[in-house]
């Protein structure tokens, strides 16, 4: 891995902007710090999943993150903070259920925003977040 790396999964749709889904950078002593940009519940088309279903959503949400950090060597237990935006605060109950599933073995710093709308009407939560990933040998080399 170079200083800096550009991660897009397979499977992800590929930005509408000048962005990545996730930034890695080599930070030393064998760690990658990674910044994942706000994932939404879509298909690798683009498509909105989980129409009208917070837990839907938020259920391939998590799924999203969890490929960038793969593809950073690492998994959503290396998350050190997330930021969750919903468009609707009744909807914190359904997406807390899958978050603390997600999360049952770590607890990242977190915050929660309530905004009046997502970039897509359909979108009822986006989640971004940072992680530090320790590689091992076998990826250091």
């Amino acid at each position: 891995m170079t200083d800096r790396t550009l991660l897009h999964p397979p499977g992800h749709s590929r930005p509408i902007g000048r962005y990545s889904a996730g930034v890695a950078v080599d930070i030393g002593a064998g760690r990658v710090l990674v910044a994942v940009s706000g994932q939404v519940a879509t298909d690798d088309e683009g498509k909105t999943l989980g129409v009208g279903d917070p837990a839907a959503q938020a259920e391939v949400v998590f799924q999203r993150l969890s490929a960038v950090l793969d593809a950073a060597g690492g998994s959503v237990a290396d998350l050190v903070s997330v930021i969750i935006y919903l468009t609707d605060i009744t909807h914190f109950p359904a997406i807390s259920a899958v978050r603390d599933r997600v999360f049952a073995d770590s607890a990242p710093a977190s915050t929660l925003v309530e905004v009046s709308r997502l970039a897509d009407p359909d979108h009822l939560v986006e989640i971004s977040g940072t992680a530090v990933v320790h590689r091992t040998d076998r990826e250091s080399g």
